[in-house]
């Protein structure tokens, strides 16, 4: 195995452990709830916290960190999470978790930009958005392993075990990082102004926009995955590790698809794609009548609605390398903010209609979150076009 293939295994594993840390309350809200004597709602709140904290820190951090070397910057940062996450496992209190998880939420975006900056130096160009589908992947191989695996040890062995797996693989991949990650990693230099200017690009803040949507699509229903399964489908919860194991290599599949999409100009195909989404969420309430059907339609759901994230990850790295260079590790970071705006605002929004409706009625809000990823897909891909349009005039 060369160099470069070492370094890409590795950064799909950071990009495991973020997601196994992400992801897995998801999978753990009743064990959470029981054992702190918390209501059910009010967990799901933490992902919510999790995402906003996520958000907000991620553009500052890479801002601020920008002008310094990156490989110490990235290892610093693997530091703190590794200390977050333990703090995690150790929580005994509801606010003590609460203030454990936005200690890894606040690095964690930034080491995921970074990981998406990295990759896009040592990473050969034909091979840099397959690269970049795998980054995704590996949070949905967290959803296939690390997820149904931590739901397993919090059953059986208490939530905060979990955590502490995941403690054991965050130091694993702090030392191999340490000794695989070249020391004088190349960076385009910029103070805050500099790079604070990509976002003034019309093509940027409406990839933004629809990264952002298409994340509280998701989250509209998929924060509460677990009881849609259980309560709503009528699985028990001996399949329910299984059923989620599917899910999450289904959502393995919709990366590598959406890489695909990726080399071959695939924002022209988003509008369809949101259309598509619109229709199964309508078809919702019926489908989850029949425990199969409702399944299968998690399955599609599962497979196409996140499809426009290496393409949008793409056009970010793009832009902002034939007009901002110096602003190419918040162009990386774009997809982790917004993302994560998208998770908080799904998340709040599922948990609210949870609340007043039931779980029957989650559709409600991803349909609304998919019709507007709708239109900003088409406004996108019309300033896309405007744009090549207006360079080949001028050249």
């Amino acid at each position: 195995m060369s160099k470069y293939q070492l370094q890409a295994a590795s950064f799909v594993l950071v990009s495991f452990m973020l997601g196994c840390n992400e992801f897995i309350v998801v999978g753990i809200i009743s064990d959470i709830a029981g054992s702190l004597h918390v209501a059910v709602p009010t967990v799901g709140y933490l992902v919510t916290i999790f995402a906003t904290v996520y958000a907000i820190s991620t553009p500052l951090i890479t801002v601020l960190t920008n002008r310094f070397n990156r490989y110490h910057t990235f290892m610093g940062l693997m530091v703190i999470f590794l200390i977050g996450n333990t703090l995690t496992g150790f929580a005994t209190s509801f606010p003590i978790l609460v203030a454990a998880r936005m200690i890894t939420a606040i690095v964690a975006g930034t080491i995921e930009s970074l990981s998406i900056a990295i990759c896009s130096v040592i990473a050969p160009r034909n091979k840099r958005a397959v690269l970049i589908s795998w980054l995704g992947a590996g949070f949905s191989i967290a959803s296939v392993i690390g997820v149904p695996i931590g739901t397993a040890i919090s059953t059986n062995f208490g939530w905060q075990n979990a955590f502490h797996v995941i403690s054991l693989l965050s130091l694993v991949v702090c030392l191999i990082l340490g000794w695989l990650l070249p020391r004088d990693l190349q960076q385009a230099g910029g103070g805050i102004k500099d790079q604070l200017v990509l976002l003034t690009d019309k093509r940027i803040l409406l990839g933004a926009a629809l990264i952002l949507f298409s994340a509280a699509t998701s989250y509209a229903y998929y924060t509460y995955i677990r009881p849609l399964i259980t309560t709503t489908l009528g699985f028990n919860t001996t399949s329910l590790n299984w059923l989620l194991m599917v899910i999450g290599i289904v959502s393995i599949i919709s990366n590598r698809v959406s890489g695909s999409l990726a080399e071959h100009d695939g924002l022209r195909f988003m509008p369809r794609l949101y259309v598509f989404d619109m229709v199964l969420f309508l078809l919702f309430p019926v489908a989850m009548l029949l425990p199969w059907t409702g399944y299968a339609l998690l399955l599609v759901l599962t497979l196409v609605v996140l499809l426009a994230g290496a393409p949008l990850q793409i056009l970010f790295l793009d832009v902002a390398e034939e007009r901002y260079p110096q602003a190419t590790a918040l162009a990386s970071a774009l997809n982790a903010i917004f993302f994560n705006i998208g998770i908080s605002l799904g998340s709040a929004t599922a948990s609210g209609v949870l609340s007043l409706a039931g779980l029957g009625n989650l559709w409600w809000g991803a349909l609304l979150f998919a019709g507007v990823s709708l239109g900003l897909s088409v406004s996108l891909n019309r300033t896309i076009s405007r744009h090549r349009a207006t360079t080949a005039a001028e050249s």
